[in-house]
């Protein structure tokens, strides 16, 4: 049996439980502290790590008791955060010190922040981590921590969908707890994308229940789609990039002419990530954003989200290799005039479905944004 001193997120009792598969009444865990050490945010991470820092104090958890099982998936769910356990003396209020086990950061690529603080990250990330370790802990036993450690920001990512999902309410007073039976989920695949089986059953038009159903969904995150125009000068520019799924489907021309487009990260809003996959892809800075709608890109098949965009700004460059290189993207653009676009679109150039409809908004829109 081990012990073990929690000091980030999996001080969270909700977190702790989940990924260990144990109720909180089965925990043996006390209030405890590491002295000389300090924990700090990580940069650009929702999580924190710790480092030794003379005369400072770790607040923590001591959990005492663990067995072999439970230290496993507590292996498998830290694999994915790069962490290295080491014995540690923790300092307790009820019973003196105690040896456990910490995790400490494994990659010299984290750079610490501000300290971290507990409470701000209950309000402002429990529900992502949640979620995220929903779907880790689904695969335990199915794919070793590498698979989860690869996988972790697309899982992040796709948890941070679920929550604006949830938020996408029109008015329908249909309640899915009464007019949905789920009979099973799973969880049979975990990459850049995931993929979730279900057998459920639908309250059908006439009121009766139907039959059950066996289908399954391309698990994916939010993302951001912007057309970038210049109403002075009546033009449009457009980014060009291999396409691997264009590719596998046979098609002989798998580079595609599209709009700007991006994954939503955990913590942005829709349009902080349109101004920064603009700047990342075709180089440039808009003045303001026009909304254009938001949709399913997929619903029989795919849960991704697309939130639409015509992007105002000056248009002057091109760019040759736009695209982050550590995203494997090479990306080039163009600037059109509006009308030779148009013929374009209206030729069947173009085979990009968000571009033909924000082509179409712009259409509808451009005299008053060049007024």
């Amino acid at each position: 049996m081990s012990n073990l001193f929690f000091y980030g997120t999996l001080r969270h009792a909700p977190l702790l439980e989940l990924v260990m598969g144990q109720t909180a009444g089965k925990l043996s865990a006390k209030p405890a502290i590491l002295a000389d050490h300090a924990v700090y945010s990580v940069k650009g991470q929702p999580f924190p790590m710790i480092v030794a820092e003379k005369g400072a104090t770790a607040d923590g958890v001591l959990v005492q008791g663990l067995g072999k099982d439970e230290l496993a998936r507590l292996a498998f769910y830290e694999g994915g955060f790069e962490y290295d356990l080491r014995q540690q003396t923790i300092e307790t209020s009820e019973d003196g010190n105690h040896l456990a086990l910490v995790f400490f950061p494994d990659s010299e690529a984290w750079k610490t922040d501000t300290l971290w603080d507990f409470e701000a990250w209950k309000n402002d990330w429990s529900a992502l981590s949640m979620l995220a370790a929903q779907e880790v802990m689904a695969q335990y036993g199915c794919v070793d921590a590498s698979t989860i450690a690869n996988s972790f920001p697309a899982i992040r990512t796709r948890a941070w969908a679920r929550l604006a999902a949830r938020e996408r309410n029109t008015g329908d007073a249909r309640d899915t707890n009464h007019d949905v039976v789920i009979h099973q989920r799973n969880h049979p695949y975990v990459n850049y994308f995931g993929i979730d089986e279900i057998d459920l059953q639908h309250r059908q038009y006439d009121g009766k229940m139907g039959p059950v159903l066996h289908r399954s969904g391309l698990m994916q995150g939010s993302a951001v789609i912007v057309l970038p125009y210049d109403p002075r000068r009546d033009t449009v520019l457009l980014v060009e990039q291999f396409r691997a799924p264009v590719f596998l489907i046979d098609d002989p021309e798998p580079w595609m002419w599209e709009p700007v487009a991006g994954m939503i990260d955990p913590g942005e809003t829709p349009e902080q990530a349109a101004y920064r996959e603009t700047q990342e892809e075709a180089h440039v800075s808009l003045s303001r954003l026009e909304y254009a709608g938001g949709a399913y890109t997929s619903s029989g098949s795919s849960t991704e989200y697309v939130y639409l965009y015509v992007g105002l700004g000056d248009l002057t460059t091109t760019v040759e290799s736009g695209g982050l290189a550590t995203e494997g993207e090479d990306i080039r653009s163009t600037i059109l005039p509006f009308d030779e676009f148009m013929n374009m679109v209206d030729t069947h150039v173009f085979k990009d479905l968000p571009l033909l409809s924000l082509a179409h908004w712009l259409a509808r829109n451009r005299e008053r944004l060049r007024a």
